[in-house]
């Protein structure tokens, strides 16, 4: 596994303004980390990816995420006190404005509950699996330091295959020459070595998403051993904004937005669970 994911980082196209992003990164992590008691700091992913086609893309296959998840998890993340590195899709919802994605004129809004964002979100864009991972690694690796006060909430849409780089074309698909057959490979699965190595102390939550409710559980459970997370939000596609379930070595959470607050989410309740089980996992490693 370990030389399938060396491959497809060695074959990726390279990240464009990774210095930049990389430096961002730490600043952030810095003015965060090193505030007065520290603050906890969660990389929050967003949206889905996309698999491209061709080098230089027209076409690609994309995954069903608004973003929505992300968008609203972060706003209850700030809210706990959290500094968050928003990883997410460019065009899907954002924090505070999640009626108009990519929103330029965020500073402009008033938040509500007197929250306040300054130095506490750091967004990050991305849309392709190859920047994606490329930017998961990175954040990974800057917040190892962090340990046990660091978190990932992975709730984007990541693609399971895709065309290798070196196996793509270059230019546009000809349409005229019939059928298309497209071979995929299978995405290297990164949550074993970001759980092993990228970020070894880190609190980490992964998402399981199906269509059908019949195999959901099996699939998150076996999820949460396999990949040794701390917890696995199983959620089924048609009640998703309603209920999740919290999956965990402890046993399973059914999380229920309140029905009865027409201004509620499921993330509201979600992310107050979420938390309290972060500061359960720093407490006991710090014992």
């Amino acid at each position: 596994m370990e030389d399938e994911i060396s491959s497809f980082f060695e074959s990726s196209p390279p990240q464009k303004n990774m210095e930049e992003i990389l430096e961002n990164l730490n600043e952030f992590i810095k003015l965060n980390s090193s505030s007065q008691g520290g603050r906890r700091i969660v990389c929050v992913t967003s949206g889905g990816t996309t698999v491209p086609l061709e080098q230089r893309c027209v076409r690609y296959i994309d995954n069903f995420s608004s973003g929505n998840r992300g968008a609203a998890s972060t706003e209850n993340f700030v809210k706990a006190g959290y500094a968050v590195i928003f990883l997410y899709r460019r065009g899907t919802c954002q924090p505070y404005c999640r009626s108009l994605p990519d929103d330029p004129f965020l500073e402009c809004f008033e938040f509500p509950d007197k929250t306040n964002i300054q130095g506490s979100l750091l967004k990050l864009p991305f849309s392709t699996i190859y920047e994606y991972l490329q930017m998961l690694r990175l954040i990974a690796e800057a917040l190892k330091d962090v340990g046990p006060c660091s978190m990932f909430y992975l709730a984007a849409a990541v693609s399971d295959f895709y065309v290798p780089w070196k196996s793509m074309t270059e230019h546009k698909i000809e349409s005229g020459s019939g059928p298309l057959d497209i071979r995929l490979a299978q995405v290297p699965k990164m949550l074993s070595v970001l759980r092993s190595n990228w970020a070894p102390k880190a609190f980490c939550i992964s998402f399981k998403l199906e269509t059908d409710s019949k195999i959901l559980m099996e699939k998150a459970t076996k999820a949460l051993r396999k990949y040794k997370v701390h917890a696995v939000v199983a959620n089924e596609l048609s009640t998703r904004k309603e209920e999740v379930v919290v999956v965990s070595s402890s046993g399973n959470v059914v999380v229920r937005r309140e029905c009865d607050k027409p201004e509620s989410f499921v993330e509201d309740n979600l992310i107050r669970l979420i938390v309290d089980r972060h500061s359960t996992y720093i407490k006991e490693s710090h014992n």
